[in-house]
């Protein structure tokens, strides 16, 4: 078993002041270090981080997988636990943690379940949960992929993460527009990976890509049981495919 009982905390924040305090405060006795990857921000995102005693450093956003990747090339410990400035660490997990510290980390990887909110509701369907993500692993066996959006931990080897008992809590957004914006932003970032993969997009293609998005999102991933959330979350699937797509065809 593993030795290392260690913890390095990566966030990364563009104008998170009204989540980054609780994000960081939820760290508390189980990271011995927090690294921030500030991307700009103008809001007093950056103040809050380093009162709170985080090492901040500034970077322009180069997509996610880069970004996590280069955060989690300044951590001093070997295991590194990444979190989203809007997401924190339920009372569960920090008892999950709290018993992985104690005892020294047995495994080089631990997956957990994200409970997402939308605008303070948390949501059960359209994808949304369990969301299973790896996020706290040892940095010698595993990097993060460089792709713009939807960016995963990678292991060198045949790892099977170790599942942690409770829910990182993501609160996505705080209204409509606020998720809207979010949404766009990856449909850029999207775009650019649709560009390199494909090299003809039709004028069809965007609206079927859009439509797909919502079938599967409001049938296949069950948002039809979210009620109005659930139809509220399909219809942006089918803007944010349909924007990616638009974007992408002008671009080849």
């Amino acid at each position: 078993m593993s030795l290392h009982h260690h913890i390095t905390a990566t966030i990364l924040t563009l104008n998170e002041r009204e989540h980054i305090g609780a994000c960081i405060d939820s760290l508390a006795g189980i990271a011995d270090e927090i690294i921030v990857v500030d991307s700009g921000s103008t809001d007093g995102t950056v103040d809050i981080c380093r009162s709170r005693g985080c090492r901040v450093v500034t970077r322009p956003m180069k997509g996610y997988g880069a970004q996590r990747q280069y955060a989690t090339s300044l951590a001093g410990h070997t295991y590194v636990l990444a979190l989203d400035a809007d997401e924190e660490l339920s009372p569960a997990v920090r008892e999950s943690l709290l018993r992985l510290k104690a005892e020294g980390f047995g495994h080089r990887g631990y997956s957990f379940s994200r409970l997402n909110f939308y605008c303070g509701q948390p949501v059960k369907h359209c994808g949304w949960y369990p969301d299973t993500q790896v996020r706290l692993f040892d940095k010698r066996y595993a990097n993060w992929n460089l792709r713009g959006v939807d960016e995963r931990v990678i292991f060198h080897d045949d790892v099977e993460p170790e599942p942690v008992d409770g829910d990182i809590l993501h609160y996505r957004c705080s209204s409509p527009e606020e998720y809207e914006a979010t949404q766009e932003a990856h449909a850029a970032l999207e775009a650019e990976r649709i560009v390199s993969s494909r090299r003809h997009i039709s004028a069809f293609e965007p609206y079927w890509q859009g439509m797909k998005a919502f079938i599967n999102c409001y049938i296949g991933q069950g948002g039809w049981m979210d009620g109005t959330i659930g139809r509220a979350i399909s219809r942006r699937c089918f803007y944010s495919a349909l924007h990616a797509y638009r974007k992408a065809r002008t671009l080849t």
